[in-house]
């Protein structure tokens, strides 16, 4: 039986199920964090107008990235895919001149000296096949909160106090990123990296007022809706690494990639009663 939890006032059920692809790997519970079931406390109180009104949510159990994707793991991806889908859908902006995966000799590689660099220029329907492709899925909006805040309601990762560049990379030029894992001193309660800042990520969750519910249409997979990117980029001011700040001003269109945008992946725990 799946991880639940009862549904009070303004809990609100997050647990959607994991996707897969044939031919997905089977790898890659090493580098994925467990966040077990329960309620924390989302959003704010006192904060900007997209982050009210805090509310209590229940998340069933999951795991996540520890880190995001690479260029070098997205490139495999689109060497074994293909750059669009089965519908047209517009993977990867190749052309783009802030992309650091590109093809030589039939394969495509990620750019010398930026292989464990966050990934960058991918769609939102991007994410979501590369996800797939690894029997994995993109994280909600609660899913990815509850990951990088715990359960103490800490304002960044790594607790209360602003990040500094031990902690987290932000306040760089436009592609200006380091590689996944570089600051340990930013882990989050569950141990995540680089929730703070180092490339925004996107998540399944339409950028949609609150109280999230995923039961409101905003975890639909199938219309074109601008998705919430959470944890900051590597060109942010400080204020914008907060555990709730939900990129109001970055948030893109799914069919396109962005140069400041990346993402992780999660996968929904199922356990037998």
């Amino acid at each position: 039986m799946r991880e639940l939890s009862q549904v009070v006032g303004l809990t609100l059920m997050v647990g959607l199920p994991a996707a897969g692809l044939p031919g997905a790997d089977s790898k890659g519970a090493l580098e994925m964090v467990r966040v077990p079931a329960g309620a924390f406390l989302m959003g704010t109180k006192d904060g900007p107008e997209d982050e009210r009104p805090q509310h209590r949510v229940e998340v069933g159990a999951f795991f996540i990235d520890r880190t995001k994707v690479t260029n070098a793991q997205f490139a495999a991806f689109l060497s074994a895919v293909g750059p669009a889908g089965p519908k047209g859908e517009h993977y990867f902006d190749v052309d783009d001149n802030d992309a650091r995966v590109h093809q030589r000799d039939g394969k495509w590689r990620a750019n010398a000296g930026f292989e464990n660099n966050p990934v960058v220029e991918a769609s939102w329907y991007g994410a979501v096949a590369y996800c797939q492709w690894r029997g994995k899925r993109l994280p909600t909006e609660a899913e990815w909160e509850k990951a990088a805040r715990g359960t103490d309601g800490r304002k960044y990762p790594r607790g209360n106090e602003a990040p500094d560049s031990t902690r987290a990379h932000f306040n760089g030029g436009w592609n200006d990123f380091r590689p996944v894992g570089s600051f340990p001193e930013g882990a989050s309660a569950y141990g995540i990296l680089d929730a703070a800042g180092n490339g925004w990520e996107c998540v399944s969750s339409a950028n949609r007022p609150y109280p999230y519910s995923s039961t409101d249409g905003r975890e639909d997979p199938a219309p074109d809706q601008v998705r919430v990117t959470r944890g900051g980029g590597q060109d942010s001011r400080a204020e914008e690494l907060t555990t709730t700040h939900r990129g109001r001003h970055v948030s893109r269109n799914p069919r396109g990639g962005h140069h400041n945008i990346s993402f992780r992946c999660a996968r929904s725990i199922v356990t037998s009663s």
